[in-house]
């Protein structure tokens, strides 16, 4: 048995109904205030209270900022703020995780380095709050796996200090590349800091996996929208071994007259749509042709815009698909300290044993650049600073 959380953002997510959301499900409010606390953080006071959203009732977890609005910090500010705290060390080393890859986005989107960000509404006090409370929640919550539907970012337009903006804001675009998202319903849904606790915490995402639910809780949003409640779902419960089995299509189509170098791009476009995996097989066919056979896993839910991907990008004039049942592991993500910077590394486990423990490669060849030391050593320390653990 494993204990599974899953986000259903059918209505968009946000840092408050993040941390709304846990606290419903029992995480208490005193202890999380007592936490806060230790990141010498001042100027502001936290409040929870129910409200009603369309009829449904729900936990909204308000950061009351006293006095001036903040001015912007930097990812420079914040790493420090996380470091001079008295968190515990996995907790920072996740926020600190959280707020480089937030950073990065920036940086992306203005043309700069990430450490020349100033954040101006993820800077503030209340959105620190946000991201650092929705860590110590989903830490408090212990759960095995973290899982999610796909993102709901809204539709229209948001304004922001920097000017008016399509949604998804710029930041929360880049911050759900490669995550499954589609717009529904009025206005933003998906925010920044709701964007960056659930795809910084879960491991897939798609239509709720089976369970056995022990606990629902309802984070609340700022509107009230008749017909759409602004809450962010959370489902906690235990998954058995039967839970770790689900069904993936596997679509295959044979090509021998599109030009190798396209192939590179096929494979980008395919697992930024939500492929699990795409690989090549080179083949031979009629007429004593060399070619490839693309094959191509990937949720139920995902077939149509895979295949549409498949016709529109190679030659191919069909694609023949099954479905599989396949195991797999219970899956985690711990960040680790080593002497080069902080590393993700991936847990896979089965019935509270670890079958396999691989560090992230982006993670080691961020620090390996930034570092100057060869790739191979940042990967050994991350494999040692896990095994180091308690």
């Amino acid at each position: 048995m494993s204990r599974l959380a899953y986000f259903d953002c059918a209505n968009g997510a946000s840092g408050d109904m993040v941390l709304g959301a846990l606290v419903d499900v029992g995480l208490p409010v005193e202890q999380l205030r007592a936490e806060l606390a230790k990141l010498s953080l001042h100027g502001y006071h936290l409040e929870a209270h129910r409200v009603h959203r369309s009829g449904l009732h729900a936990t909204k977890v308000d950061v009351r900022v006293e006095g001036h609005p903040d001015s912007p910090r930097g990812l420079a500010d914040i790493l420090g703020l996380l470091e001079k705290s008295g968190l515990d060390g996995p907790v920072k080393e996740r926020c600190a995780v959280l707020f480089r890859r937030l950073a990065e986005a920036e940086g992306a989107i203005h043309g700069v380095p990430a450490g020349s960000i100033h954040f101006h509404e993820v800077g503030a006090v209340d959105s620190i709050v946000d991201v650092v409370g929705g860590v110590l929640g989903l830490a408090w919550l212990r759960a095995d796996r973290i899982v999610s539907s796909p993102l709901n970012v809204g539709t229209g337009s948001v304004t922001m200090s920097h000017g008016t903006f399509p949604v998804p804001a710029p930041a929360t675009a880049r911050l759900v590349q490669g995550v499954p998202v589609y717009g529904a319903g009025d206005g933003e849904l998906l925010t920044p800091t709701g964007a960056l606790l659930v795809t910084g915490h879960a491991e897939g995402y798609g239509p709720l996996p089976l369970l056995r639910p022990q606990a629902i809780g309802h984070g609340a949003g700022s509107r009230d929208t008749p017909g759409r409640p602004n809450v962010l779902r959370l489902i906690v419960g235990e998954a058995d071994s039967e839970a770790a089995a689900e069904t993936v299509l596997v679509l295959e189509t044979e090509v021998d007259d599109t030009a190798p170098q396209l192939l590179g791009a096929v494979l980008d476009r395919l697992l930024a749509a939500g492929a699990l995996d795409v690989y090549y097989t080179p083949i031979h066919m009629k007429k004593g042709r060399p070619g490839i056979l693309i094959t191509v896993l990937c949720p139920v839910d995902r077939r149509e815009g895979l295949e549409e991907i498949l016709f529109a990008e190679t030659t191919t004039l069909g694609v023949r698909r099954q479905e599989w049942a396949r195991s797999v592991l219970e899956r985690e993500v711990v960040p680790v300290a080593t002497s080069y910077g902080a590393v993700r590394v991936k847990v896979g486990r089965r019935g509270g044993k670890v079958y396999n423990v691989q560090p992230e490669f982006e993670d080691c060849q961020q620090a390996a650049a930034a570092t100057g030391a060869p790739l191979k050593e940042v990967w050994s320390a991350a494999l040692a600073a896990y095994r180091g653990q308690p």
